[in-house]
């Protein structure tokens, strides 16, 4: 009974927010004209944002394999390094790697692009999460089918490739999709370095117009497109691989 009750509580609290959100932005008072001036530049500052997500997932992707396989390793050293790498980029604030990566060590190695040097920290940021992500994947699969695929004369490589992956790709799905979607919208910390993505643009374009609905609704429509895609080709590929049930 209880549970029935609990229910319909959250559902009728879901659903009045829903529609007192829906009304809010159905009744502004919109004034298009004044961030109009601006569309080119929250189109540009879209693009560039993309830009940065598709780079900073690939190459975030291939640090957290790379750190995932220096922890799985079996040698101590490497794994030991790793681990210490992974704590510590977790027990930071993503701005201040930002801040530290930018004015710190890139300008010690004489680096000023702020786009590049803002993909590489976001990718190190998330590939931390996604090597740990990874790892609980890997470590999740039951020994005995390690042993299993042993027997049969499978190699290391042919038990990852037909044994292990298979099934970790679905079980670090949901978790690697979330990871994706919150680097998307990491990257709008960028504008402190300077990087005229699609937030910093939108800042300005308030600044500049005082229209701040006007300049920060197209801004939750854009990075919705970004993450979206996302969330569709998680389920997709969980379909994919659900045949191992």
């Amino acid at each position: 009974m209880w549970k029935n009750v609990l229910s319909a509580f959250v559902s009728v609290v879901l659903l009045t927010t829903f529609v007192f959100v829906v009304w809010v932005v159905a009744t502004h008072d919109y004034r298009w004209e004044a961030i109009a001036p601006y569309r080119n530049n929250l189109l540009s500052g879209w693009l560039v944002t993309l830009l940065i997500s598709v780079a900073s997932l690939v190459l975030s992707v291939l640090v957290g394999a790379l750190f995932t396989a220096g922890q799985l390793s079996g040698h101590r050293f490497p794994a030991f390094l790793c681990r210490v790498y992974v704590e510590v980029i977790r027990g930071t604030p993503l701005l201040t790697q930002i801040l530290i990566g930018y004015y710190l060590i890139a300008n010690a190695i004489d680096w000023h692009s702020s786009l590049g040097v803002g993909i590489v920290v976001l990718s190190c940021f998330s590939g931390a999460y996604l090597s740990e992500i990874f790892r609980g994947g890997i470590e999740s699969i039951p020994k005995s089918q390690w042993l299993s695929a042993r027997a049969i004369g499978f190699t290391g490589a042919q038990t990852y490739r037909f044994v292990v992956i298979p099934q970790v790709v679905r079980r670090v799905l949901p978790a690697s999709a979330g990871q994706f979607a919150n680097l998307v919208k990491d990257s709008s910390l960028l504008f402190v370095i300077s990087v005229h993505e699609f937030t910093m643009q939108a800042r300005e374009a308030n600044a500049n117009s005082y229209a701040t609905f006007e300049a920060y609704l197209p801004l939750i429509l854009g990075y919705f497109l970004l993450t979206f895609p996302i969330s569709l080709l998680s389920r997709h590929l969980e379909r994919r691989y659900r045949y191992e049930h």
